[in-house]
């Protein structure tokens, strides 16, 4: 059981939360966003839900060591349900994570009154409220993260759609045929993640070689010094996501497409493939429609965590006691 109500703008600091699988990164942010302080810590993924938790109640407590906040905003890895607060499906990158009570069980070691909701979602949030600003409050964003998965949310006439159990917005496993045969994490095959993201990248050049990469910067050097198979993994997994979000955004009409996470930082050769197979699939409507960069830069996901306090449920200490 959670204890929430809707949230009203903080009039005082704001603390944000963001956790991945392997860092969380805090900060204590002003009404007006600036931000007071930061602190970051190795997440505890290995060591179980309730070690996370701690972690994470630890790492608000550095950034705010005299509570002069009331709210906590977090931005979690993970399938989460901001109106029940819960973990409702994980990845094995943090253990036991799925069936977590994240926003109580934050607020019970906190004290703090806690919003939560996918991290995808809440790095998407700032792009929304500035697309609000600009469409009188009707934006429709498609909003991408392509990195160690590819994740994603989005949002229409003005409102972030989280869908049953919060599930909404995972493009990750959006049926794929580049990637068809292929298992994914999540239990199916053929899913949009195993091709497109970096290690899906890379097992797409190791698969046409025969032999392991490290990592995608290594394909990407290798395509930059002009080996075919390099510029084919690359150019396959940029092209999927293209077509995926292409379709996606026949389906949705986005005034916005942002491409954000690391791959797409490798350069032009995954840029232009993408937005090639991208503008092949849109309808007359939305020809002319370009996928853009994230506004912001590495404070967005702790500046979207915070932002999810003045539009979700709050969850309060005290209901699992």
């Amino acid at each position: 059981m959670t204890s929430s109500a809707q949230p009203a703008p903080a009039a005082g600091p704001v603390v944000g939360l963001d956790l991945g699988g392997t860092k969380i990164a805090a900060a204590l942010l002003a009404a007006d966003g600036t931000v007071l302080a930061r602190h970051s810590r190795p997440t505890p993924a290995q060591e179980g839900a309730a070690a996370v938790l701690d972690a994470l109640a630890a790492a608000a407590a550095e950034v705010d060591p005299t509570h002069g906040a009331s709210v906590l905003g977090i931005a979690a890895a993970g399938v989460i349900d901001p109106r029940t607060g819960m973990v409702t499906s994980a990845t094995d990158s943090i253990r036991g994570w799925a069936g977590t009570p994240l926003g109580v069980g934050l607020a019970n070691r906190t004290g703090y009154a806690v919003a939560c909701d996918n991290d995808v979602r809440a790095t998407a949030g700032p792009e929304l409220a500035a697309l609000n600003a600009r469409t009188a409050g009707h934006g429709s964003l498609l909003f991408a993260a392509i990195g160690t998965g590819v994740g994603g949310a989005v949002a229409a006439d003005g409102r972030m759609l989280h869908g049953s159990a919060g599930i909404a917005g995972h493009l990750g496993h959006v049926p794929s045929p580049e990637a068809a045969g292929l298992p994914c994490t999540c239990g199916a095959t053929g899913h949009l993640e195993v091709i497109a993201s970096g290690p899906g990248i890379a097992a797409h050049y190791a698969r046409l070689t025969g032999a392991p990469v490290d990592r995608l910067e290594t394909v990407a050097a290798r395509a930059a010094e002009g080996d075919a198979h390099a510029v084919t993994a690359i150019t396959t997994g940029a092209a999927a996501a293209g077509h995926v979000l292409g379709g996606l955004a026949n389906a949705f009409g986005p005034d916005r497409v942002v491409i954000g996470g690391g791959v797409p930082r490798i350069g032009a050769l995954y840029a232009d493939a993408l937005r090639a197979a991208f503008a092949a699939e849109l309808m007359g409507p939305l020809r002319g429609l370009v996928p853009q960069a994230p506004l912001l830069g590495h404070d967005a996901a702790v500046l979207g965590a915070a932002s999810l306090t003045t539009t979700l449920p709050l969850h309060h200490p005290g209901a699992l006691r």
